[in-house]
């Protein structure tokens, strides 16, 4: 049995059943596919900007809305993931997180640094 048919809506003119799309010939007559849109450029340009070599290391996230409690989130590359709620436990966090800055074996060159 076949599905009965389902009413037309009142003012939409019935939708045609598409097929699958073919595929465009290529212009040289070989049947290939096209691959590229035309206008599209194939080559991937270098990058205009240049950077100066820096980079994130350590990430400081302040929540404060108003009327609730902050929040502050310190993370680092290096594997610290700290997280703070309060006001003096945020401003601590603060605190200890600019500390990191300077103590972080990954911003601190640890070549002569005695063993």
């Amino acid at each position: 049995m076949s599905t009965p048919s389902r009413p037309r809506l009142e003012g939409h003119p019935p939708t045609p059943r598409l097929g699958p799309a073919n595929a465009v010939p290529a212009r040289s007559g070989r049947g290939a596919p096209k691959v590229v849109a035309e206008g599209v450029p194939i080559a991937v340009r270098p990058d205009q900007q240049t950077g100066d070599g820096r980079h994130p290391v350590a990430w400081l996230t302040i929540t404060a809305p108003r009327g609730a409690t902050p929040t502050v989130t310190s993370v680092c590359q290096c594997g610290r993931n700290l997280f703070a709620a309060g006001h003096h436990r945020a401003l601590a966090l603060i605190e200890d997180h600019t500390r990191h800055r300077d103590l972080c074996p990954l911003r601190t060159p640890q070549e002569g640094a005695a063993a």
